[in-house]
């Protein structure tokens, strides 16, 4: 269901060889060192904070490895989660003059940080380098759409298996996910409980769609079942 850009698109940053030969020849090579001298690097401690709602919006992120969260508070203090950014995925890439968000690191973070004037500069500079970013916001704007429908419209167990699923195709991984996020953070993003979480990925092992054999690692047994309930 996620539509994949960014992380393509950064993962290709970390490249060398035919596979940058290759980017070379699509064009995107010259963006992506465009973007390198920009960039400087950042870390984070598991929970610190990346950027809070209300600082300014003058740069843009792309993770280099961990997992960054994308949060906001309620009123009543309820937490909702808008997206989790992996390893080679942007974020903070929308133009406005404060964070309508904030960002924070769910372990150990490294991230890159492109200040927003220094990439206007390069994309004068690289037309290629505004393409890749318009696919950028257009992906974003594609997985929010999503999203809306799926807090709109699935059911509890709808909503777990096709985050589920979302994870194994963006971890790339095949029978075993291992998932940076805590079982509340996953809550927070599906907007369900933290126990209405367990209760239905406890029910999805009991039917042998999946194994949980620790809190934050997932064995898919039956992925046809799991994308039936993801469809129901």
């Amino acid at each position: 269901m996620f539509v994949q850009t960014s992380a393509a698109f950064g993962d290709a940053l970390e490249r060398t060889g035919s596979a940058g030969a290759a980017i070379a020849g699509s064009g995107r090579l010259d963006a992506l060192l465009a973007l390198e001298r920009i960039g400087g690097r950042r870390s984070f401690a598991r929970n610190e904070a990346v950027f809070a709602e209300g600082d300014p919006g003058d740069c843009w992120y792309r993770v280099v490895s961990g997992t960054v969260r994308l949060c906001k508070l309620s009123a009543d203090g309820r937490r909702h989660i808008a997206e989790f950014y992996f390893t080679g995925d942007c974020f903070g890439l929308e133009n406005v003059p404060e964070r309508l968000f904030a960002a924070e690191a769910v372990g150990d973070v490294i991230v890159m940080r492109y200040s927003r004037r220094a990439t206007e500069r390069a994309i004068d500079d690289d037309p290629s380098l505004a393409r890749a970013l318009r696919d950028m916001t257009l992906r974003d704007l594609a997985n929010a759409q999503i999203r809306l429908f799926m807090l709109g419209r699935m059911s509890a167990p709808e909503r777990v298996a096709n985050f589920l699923l979302d994870m194994f195709e963006r971890r790339d991984a095949r029978r075993a996910l291992d998932l940076p996020m805590s079982r509340n953070d996953i809550a927070d993003y599906l907007g369900l409980t933290i126990e209405t979480v367990c209760r239905v990925m406890s029910a999805f092992r009991r039917c042998g769609v999946i194994d949980i054999p620790s809190p934050h690692r997932v064995e898919l047994r039956d992925r046809a079942a799991l994308a039936a309930i993801g469809q129901a």
